[in-house]
């Protein structure tokens, strides 16, 4: 396996940006000092992607199921699913699963607002007591609730597709979607006689069992943000894909802290590579990732990694915490990667943010991102463009359906615009 070739692919999620007008007009991309993504620019190909396709969600899902090659309008069915295939829990042909949030709501004159889509990023050993609190009261026949990490865990309704017309009937506005929103019109969107009470009526009495929780009171005595709700979204039944060894003949890995991400390898056929340290945030072992990849290529030929901090620092609306997010990834994960990779012959790395979730939003948008490929071998010409939205637009490569990104980088397959 030493002599074949290698492939990295590293996703910065929501690292790109719109335009700061209090930074000259320069995105966080481009603030960001980031030498070895810049290299890899300037040595390698850069373009713009797109990832979202029409008519989708700008959801982390859509994306990297775009990057991994599968194309949304024939594999995707929720965000539940996906998240389910990395918890190891299995879903049988009418069950309905969902992603279940701890967040913080808050009631000011009578309405309710969504003040906080990760309980102020709860700890893992808080949710951990919480969840299993929730499953105890609320779980039945019919509803299991299982524990994920941090602020997102899972909720499957057993033979739900049998109980309701359309998984439709339960669609929620994802919480990151909606801070700051009152969200009386969103429960209001729900096919009250079709399914949807169910749901309302599963977070109303989360609602309760959370309000004097001693998880909670010990957060409230602290003056941190409370997990007072679940909030239940991302429902679907579960995929069907092809493995990517069927379709390309190769194996690999997948690195993340990100049940989601883990899902969609898994569903992939990747195996999950558990890095001691991650955390989905600002916290997480960046330089682990690196390490622990290099050592996946001597087993196999691809390895995917995920890094959320730049995603976080977007729905936060921090710029300083995202610029420095980037520069951790370019520094720790990207430089660890260009550091050791040289002990294999040939090789490949591809670089792109999944999606942007722009500071001056604090959410996800459908625009798209610019990648950059770096091959060992390709004799490409030096440009002096570096790795942000504005090298990516000027490349004049555009690859409109994203699904076939992956194509151009394992196999070169010319991508046909349009579809």
């Amino acid at each position: 396996m030493l002599n074949s070739i290698k492939y990295v692919i590293i996703i910065g999620d929501g690292m790109a940006d719109y335009p700061i007008s209090s930074m000259g007009g320069k995105t966080a991309l481009m603030i960001a000092k980031k030498p070895n993504l810049d290299w890899m620019a300037k040595h390698g190909e850069i373009g713009l992607v797109k990832t979202i396709p029409d008519g989708f969600d700008p959801g982390s899902e859509i994306a990297n199921l775009s990057i991994l090659g599968y194309d949304p309008y024939k594999y995707y069915t929720g965000r539940g699913p996906l998240e389910a295939a990395s918890l190891g829990v299995r879903l049988e042909k009418g069950d309905i699963a969902f992603r279940l949030n701890l967040v913080t709501l808050i009631f000011r004159n009578g309405k309710i607002y969504m003040d906080d889509f990760s309980s102020g990023h709860i700890s893992d050993e808080e949710a951990k007591a919480i969840i299993s609190d929730l499953s105890r009261e609320l779980g039945t026949e019919m509803v299991k609730i299982y524990h994920g990490l941090s602020y997102r865990h899972l909720m499957v309704l057993k033979n739900g597709l049998s109980r309701f017309l359309t998984i439709e009937d339960l669609k929620l506005k994802p919480p990151h979607d909606i801070m700051g929103e009152e969200i009386t019109s969103y429960l209001s969107n729900l096919n009250q006689s079709n399914g949807g009470n169910l749901i309302i009526k599963l977070m109303k009495e989360s609602q309760r069992i959370l309000k004097d929780h001693p998880i909670n009171l010990k957060r409230r005595e602290k003056g941190v943000k409370e997990a007072n709700s679940i909030w239940l979204w991302g429902q679907g039944k579960s995929p069907q894909m092809p493995l990517l060894k069927s379709r390309f003949g190769i194996e690999g890995y997948v690195i993340s802290a990100v049940h989601l991400i883990k899902g969609i390898g898994i569903l992939a056929g990747l195996e999950v590579i558990d890095v001691p340290g991650i955390t989905g945030y600002f916290d997480t072992n960046y330089e682990g990732k690196g390490l622990y990849a290099l050592k996946s290529l001597e087993e196999k030929d691809l390895v995917y990694i995920h890094v959320e901090a730049p995603d976080e620092a977007g729905h936060i609306g921090d710029l300083k915490l995202k610029v420095k997010a980037i520069e951790d990834f370019d520094e720790k994960v990207v430089g660890t990667i260009l550091k050791g990779i040289n002990r294999f012959k040939k090789y490949k790395i591809m670089v792109l943010p999944d999606h942007p979730t722009p500071i001056s939003l604090r959410t996800h948008t459908r625009d798209p991102v610019p990648y950059l490929i770096y091959d060992s071998e390709a004799k490409a010409k030096v440009s002096d463009k570096g790795f942000d939205e504005v090298s990516g637009a000027e490349s004049g490569i555009f690859i409109e359906r994203g699904f076939e990104l992956i194509e151009r980088f394992l196999i070169q397959k010319p991508i046909q615009q349009g579809r």
